[in-house]
């Protein structure tokens, strides 16, 4: 599979997302996207849990474990991703505002 940039999975996602919406009737609001980030941020946690032996692992082995929580951690990306969408925040430009300016390269070019 070829890799893609963040703008190209943005768009991706949000393709993704309107085809699962449609397939099963869901109406999408403010709301929901954020109550949605919320939902996969729990099952990620449970998912961590799980795996580091904090809770029950329902008879999944290690690597099914492992898996599980990449997954969770993917749908929790595609939401945080789906939310910036819905609220007009480009997610490349607040992470490079936000976090990327303070490494060293991206200092000395401000100079």
């Amino acid at each position: 599979m070829k890799s893609k940039s963040l703008p190209e999975m943005e768009k991706a996602i949000a393709t993704v997302s309107d085809i699962y919406a449609d397939r099963f009737g869901i109406e999408r609001d403010k709301a929901w996207y954020l109550a949605k980030m919320t939902e996969e941020l729990g099952e990620l946690a449970a998912a961590d849990l799980r795996l580091s032996k904090k809770a029950r692992p329902n008879g999944s082995s290690k690597a099914e474990l492992e898996e599980a929580l990449a997954s969770e951690a993917a749908d929790l990306f595609a939401h945080l991703v789906l939310f910036c969408r819905d609220r007009g925040i480009s997610l490349q430009d607040a992470v490079h505002a936000k976090w990327l300016k303070h490494l060293p390269e991206e200092a000395s070019q401000e100079d």
